[in-house]
């Protein structure tokens, strides 16, 4: 995958949401850890705010998006901006496959919740390996 193409992560803002910082804190998981070369994210307030660059970003790029609850604002707002996401991912999904993990609090999700998180990641990194394994759509095949 290039360097242009990466793969855009957009997780919710979840301000004062448990389960918006479990978001957060497996986006930089994979950002730091698991996909350093195949992903990037855009700030989902500059998407709110309409701001071209990032709207172009989700536009141009694949895109996943992290909501932390039924609201769905990382997904609604790429798809305000024009973009249409890869995948769509929800920590409520994690919790309910694993309702043993729970996050101590907002501002220190405990390790519980850091475990949350990582299986996170991991489930969205598999989506970034399949995704960059995958040849550029404008691609042209040579016919012999």
């Amino acid at each position: 995958m290039t360097e242009s193409k990466r793969v855009m992560i957009v997780p919710c803002s979840g301000i004062g949401k448990a389960y918006g910082s479990v978001g957060r804190e497996a986006m930089y998981a994979l950002l730091e850890d698991l996909c350093p070369d195949t992903t990037d994210t855009v700030c989902l307030s500059l998407l709110t705010l309409g701001d071209a660059e990032a709207q172009a970003q989700v536009r141009d790029q694949p895109t996943i998006t992290i909501d932390g609850c039924p609201s769905a604002c990382a997904k609604v707002n790429v798809e305000a901006a024009g973009g249409k996401p890869m995948a769509e991912f929800r920590v409520y999904d994690v919790y309910r496959a694993h309702r043993e993990l729970k996050v101590r609090s907002v501002s220190e999700l405990g390790d519980a919740g850091r475990e949350m998180a990582r299986i996170l990641a991991e489930e969205i990194a598999a989506k970034v390996d399949e995704v960059s394994r995958q040849p550029p759509v404008n691609s042209q095949q040579s016919t012999v």
